[in-house]
């Protein structure tokens, strides 16, 4: 069973996301109170517990909850294989995948440690479809697979 381990905010563009008991997901806005918030395709951003486990063991660096500007934290769902449209349930809320990955920033503290980032490859990007709360522990399902 896929579930969330972290839920990560950051409060102004630029800082390092930093886990909180809960997020609010709204509506063609994203996360309440996240600096990346906004009616865009990248509202949340999702990482697999798995992915920053590889980079755990490679980096000499402690690797926190959104350390890599993740603002869910997964286990259990392979997110990179997803396919652009999907649906995931997260707890009550529903998100629709609309990218996977993104371009890293050169002067990433991690890359710099170790030589790459997972967040180029591995993490996703997501937009509000049904609003709610999420909070680690929660359950993730797959309602719809991309095409």
């Amino acid at each position: 069973m896929a579930t969330v381990v972290s839920v990560n905010i950051s409060e102004k563009k630029g800082t390092i996301k930093h886990p909180v008991p809960e997020i609010q997901l709204k509506f063609r806005h994203g996360i309440v109170g996240d600096a990346h918030a906004g009616d865009w395709h990248r509202q949340i951003s999702l990482l697999a517990e798995e992915s920053v486990d590889t980079m755990r063991a490679a980096c000499p660096i402690p690797l926190e909850a959104g350390v890599f500007a993740e603002n869910i934290n997964t286990r259990g769902l392979d997110l990179k294989h997803l396919p652009v449209g999907t649906h995931l349930r997260i707890g009550e809320t529903e998100v629709e995948v609309t990218q996977i990955g993104k371009e890293c920033h050169s002067d990433c503290a991690i890359k710099k440690a170790v030589g790459r980032c997972v967040m180029p490859t591995e993490g996703i990007f997501a937009v509000v479809v049904q609003e709610g709360t999420v909070r680690p522990g929660d359950k993730i399902e797959i309602l719809e697979a991309g095409k």
